[in-house]
């Protein structure tokens, strides 16, 4: 006979601090009694009947933790099947709050940075994707050569230019280039973002050209995107979508990362607005960037409408 579990819907807090040595995340262990006991997650819990989830978020990091959020922006939405639930997940990414953190309904906290691997085990289950996920900066630069009078050598300086300012995520393109120029320029850029650590390089739509460059992984336009069956094998995918078809598309691909829009309007497409864009990645579960007419300092407005982070032109 099926059993049928009972449904909840969870809030959890990604807790983020700047230190000296970079961006940190806290784990919570939790305690005896509790359904994964000793296991360490994102600190959160049921939303109560009337509740929103972000009004559920600030009561439980008040109870569990002690604190008052006073900056939480929507993330990441997961499922997960537990031995007792099924459980709705919202993920929200925290960056203030006032109180010192006082684990009252923990065992203990650990701090851990970006860039490392957690020094705690075992996670809750459901929280491992939002790990991979965390390692994603939160501006995406897309670099064209070969058209609008971006030769080679103007699209290596763009590149360039990105990573002196500390862009460490890049999409590169190149498909109006001649194939000696193409590689040419995918073979530089390559090496431009090899020396520089920490630096992740996608190839757009051209998987040959990612593994001959040793690319870490590509980026699928909508028409790939649609075209595919199955995952090409690379550690990082991401894939533009149009809509939230084509986001659904992405995430059963298995897809790291989506870019949706554009939101506000470019020169040449109008956008669907942030309204809009809120709405389709209300229960994405990867990772979406917002492109469109964007800078550096649109990262706020992105963020609070749900978005990873932005995607910036090449002329940036």
């Amino acid at each position: 006979m099926r059993i049928l579990l009972p449904t909840v819907d969870v809030s959890a807090g990604v807790l983020l601090r700047e230190t000296g040595a970079g961006v940190e995340y806290l784990l919570a262990r939790r305690p005896p009694g509790k359904v994964y006991a000793g296991y360490w997650e994102f600190p959160g819990g049921k939303v109560e009947p009337g509740e929103s989830f972000h009004d559920a978020l600030a009561r439980e990091l008040a109870e569990e933790l002690g604190i008052a959020v006073t900056a939480a922006t929507p993330w990441l939405y997961r499922e997960f099947t537990y031995p007792h639930a099924y459980a709705r997940l919202k993920f929200f990414r925290v960056t203030g709050w006032r109180g010192e953190i006082d684990p009252r309904e923990h065992t203990g906290v650990a701090w851990t940075r970006l860039d490392e691997t957690p020094a705690v085990a075992p996670l809750l289950p459901a929280n491992g994707p939002i790990l991979r996920a965390l390692a994603l900066p939160a501006v995406y630069a897309i670099v064209h050569a070969g058209e609008n009078g971006v030769d080679v050598d103007a699209g290596l300086e763009r590149i360039h230019r990105a990573l002196a300012r500390g862009v460490r995520l890049l999409q590169i393109h190149g498909e109006a280039l001649a194939a000696d120029e193409l590689h040419r320029f995918a073979e530089k850029a390559a090496a431009l973002a090899a020396a520089v650590p920490g630096t992740l390089l996608l190839v757009g739509d051209d998987e040959t050209l990612a593994r001959n460059i040793g690319a870490r992984g590509v980026h699928l336009s909508p028409p790939r995107l649609r075209a595919l069956a199955r995952r090409p094998d690379f550690d990082w995918l991401a894939a533009s979508c149009r809509d939230a078809a084509d986001l659904a598309r992405a995430e059963r691909l298995g897809a790291d990362f989506a870019v949706l829009g554009p939101v506000p309007p470019t020169t040449e497409t109008p956008g669907i607005g942030w309204q809009a864009f809120a709405r389709r990645i209300e229960r994405a579960t990867i990772p979406v960037f917002a492109p469109g007419d964007m800078r550096p300092e649109s990262i706020a407005t992105a963020q609070t409408h749900g978005a990873h982070g932005i995607a910036l032109p090449s002329d940036w």
